[in-house]
């Protein structure tokens, strides 16, 4: 960083990755900075500014990249990788500590606790936080957990009877116990006879009966803007594969093909995009989102120069959303991605992004992959 960068930053004023700190900061303070600030998008800390931004600048007789490293080594478990840089601005001497996203989440402080960064404060997480950062590290997978409630009777035999046909095994002349063995061993079913929440989400009945919001949101807006005339909105529900299917035949149908006279017929332009495209972005969001953020659907918007994915929860630890492009791979839900592969929807390969940006190159079009908050969104411009 150069001096206009640091002087940009200290206008900014605290925030949910910006920290002030003055020289005398204790190691168990740093030490929560640096936990909240893995557990979430990473953040850079200012040593030797005060909080209401004045330069107080750092001593010359300690050797704070060294206090640093050892603060990120052994106060914090696991270690956080940190990058350290001093700079000479009004005279004096400011340390920059830069945490990237962290790539073992969570990370906990040495009193224990597991802290996030919410604006410009730090706060332990909650049970529910504490989840998702377990989910992002790959230890935890919601889509394996029992959903409260449901038994064998919520599953749809006759899809079941499709898909394991596939496999040479007739389920309907199997015996009760043979059939709960299976379903156990398949990750359909959980040891205390609940549906977990794929089974549920890929064979159940009515999977939004247990799983609230568990479904895709469609709107078509006239416009650019999300307060432009509204042309469609639908609400997608069902087994993931008919959401996947629906969601797709609805956005297809939506979007205007431009044509042109020719003599004297009406020719269509050649499409913008394949179906592949729009269905690949569903089929992410799908099998990618995080089930366990009840509150929040997938929500697929239409704009006269934009179709955007929204889907809920961050991308795993070692993911970023430039790597998606190339191919980087993940599973957030193993057991969902596992279903959706045997029913022909993904092949495991981490091609279908890299596809859907490929075609927006093609085209000479932008497709962008961010993370806000707790979402993921795929902009793909048309």
């Amino acid at each position: 960083m150069n001096t206009n960068q640091i002087y940009d930053l200290i206008k900014q004023s605290e925030n949910s990755s910006l920290e002030f700190k003055s020289a005398d900061v204790k190691p168990e303070s740093l030490a929560k900075e640096i936990v909240a600030f893995s557990n979430l998008s990473g953040g850079v800390i200012l040593i030797g500014v005060e909080d209401n931004g004045d330069i107080s600048g750092l001593p010359g007789s300690k050797n704070y990249e060294e206090w640093c490293m050892n603060i990120a080594r052994n106060n914090v478990n696991p270690p956080a990788e940190i990058k350290y840089q001093k700079i000479e601005i009004e005279n004096k001497t400011i340390g920059i500590v830069e945490i990237p996203k962290g790539k073992d989440k969570p990370y906990q402080a040495n009193d224990s606790k597991f802290y996030i960064r919410v604006g410009s404060t730090n706060r332990t997480a909650s049970i529910n936080e504490l989840m998702r950062l377990f989910q992002q590290s790959g230890v935890y997978h919601f889509d394996a957990t029992a959903v409260d409630h449901s038994t064998v009777k919520n599953l749809n035999f006759q899809k079941l009877s499709s898909y394991f046909s596939a496999y040479n095994l007739n389920f309907d002349i199997l015996t009760e116990d043979e059939k709960t063995v299976l379903l156990q061993n398949t990750d359909i079913l959980s040891a205390e006879g609940n549906l977990t929440v794929a089974g549920l989400l890929i064979f159940g009945i009515n999977p939004q009966k247990f799983l609230l919001n568990s479904s895709v949101s469609f709107a078509h807006f006239a416009g650019n803007e999300i307060n432009s005339e509204l042309i469609d909105k639908q609400n997608i529900e069902g087994n993931l594969d008919y959401q996947i299917n629906t969601t797709t035949a609805i956005i297809k149908n939506n979007i205007m093909q431009s044509s042109d006279i020719i003599g004297n017929k009406r020719v269509n332009k050649e499409n913008l995009y394949p179906d592949k495209v729009f269905r690949e972005l569903i089929v992410n969001a799908s099998c990618h989102r995080n089930y366990s953020i009840f509150g929040s659907k997938i929500r697929v918007f239409l704009f006269q120069n934009r179709l955007e994915v929204i889907s809920p929860g961050k991308l795993p630890n070692t993911v970023s959303p430039d790597k998606l492009k190339y191919g980087v791979s993940y599973a957030v839900n193993p057991v969902i991605v596992k279903f959706m592969e045997n029913l022909n929807f993904i092949d495991k390969l981490g091609r279908g992004l890299p596809m859907v940006y490929s075609e927006a190159l093609s085209r000479h079009k932008t497709v962008l992959f961010e993370e806000f908050g707790e979402e993921f969104k795929v902009t793909l411009f048309i």
